[in-house]
């Protein structure tokens, strides 16, 4: 196991094919600053450079959150003027964008606190997987912030319009179960045996080929773009890359032979 600490609040850590990043201020719930998301896109490139990682973790540290939101302390220093908020704007969207548009699968780890950022961060993320004592929320109508078009987007893209509105408009807090009914995360499973779930569930998916999983993540990301901004062509590639791929001989062979496949990608 490779520890590899990009600041002390934002930490990361590879645990064979598995990348960790880990939001690291228990003490304000993991309430984020811009300077930890800033932080957040090195261990993010890293991860995506390193051909051995095929999958990302993310998650909070301390146990009682995954991430509360924006660290409002520092609303004053960070978000007080209008160049200010332009600014915070742009270095948030694009720590973002480097989740989701991070081409390997991504699992969002969550146990306790879920709310306003840490829900916006939860949504970059392919798949959402909680504890049952999780929190969820995004409180920008008690607090008067204005949320951007790709942030509620991503969210209706999880619950759909309807639900997204009953988020924004409340302002309140929803517990586990009703986030897995609204379809905002993926499962539910005890808090005691949540890592162990997440690290079984992502040995599955390492051990998956990975050309046919990546080409699958890009598909899919283009599929809910509108049709005039899809890229055809290259989803096509992908999948003939997949069908010339020396992983897809060993499929096959392994299939015949009655054992598990060894993929490397290639």
């Amino acid at each position: 196991m490779q520890e590899a600490p990009m600041t002390d609040k934002i930490l990361s850590r590879k645990d064979g094919a598995v990348g960790h990043l880990i939001f690291n201020n228990p003490e304000r719930h993991n309430a984020v600053s811009l300077d930890m998301w800033e932080a957040t896109e090195a261990v993010v490139a890293d991860f995506k450079a390193d051909r051995n990682i095929r999958a990302m973790v993310v998650s909070g540290a301390g146990g009682k959150a995954f991430v509360s939101g924006a660290d409002i302390s520092r609303f004053e220093k960070d978000r007080s003027t209008e160049e200010a908020v332009k600014r915070y704007s742009v270095i948030v969207e694009r720590a973002y964008a480097a989740f989701y548009d991070f081409p390997k699968p991504t699992i969002a780890m969550i146990r306790g606190y879920c709310i306003g950022g840490g829900m916006a961060l939860a949504m970059c993320c392919d798949m959402r997987i909680c504890s049952d004592n999780s929190k969820f929320g995004i409180p920008a109508a008690k607090l008067g912030l204005g949320y951007g078009f790709k942030g509620i987007k991503r969210l209706v893209d999880v619950v759909g319009p309807s639900f997204a509105k009953e988020i924004f408009y409340t302002a309140r807090q929803f517990t586990a179960e009703e986030a897995e009914r609204m379809g905002l995360v993926n499962r539910v499973v005890p808090s005691e045996t949540l890592e162990q779930y997440v690290a079984d569930y992502t040995a599955t998916m390492a051990a998956n080929a990975p050309l046919t999983v990546d080409s699958v993540k890009f598909i899919i990301g283009e599929v809910v773009k509108p049709d005039s901004e899809r890229d055809l062509a290259a989803c096509e590639a992908m999948v003939q890359a997949c069908f010339a791929s020396e992983d897809y001989k060993e499929g096959r062979k392994a299939f015949m032979e009655k054992r598990k496949p060894n993929f490397t990608g290639a």
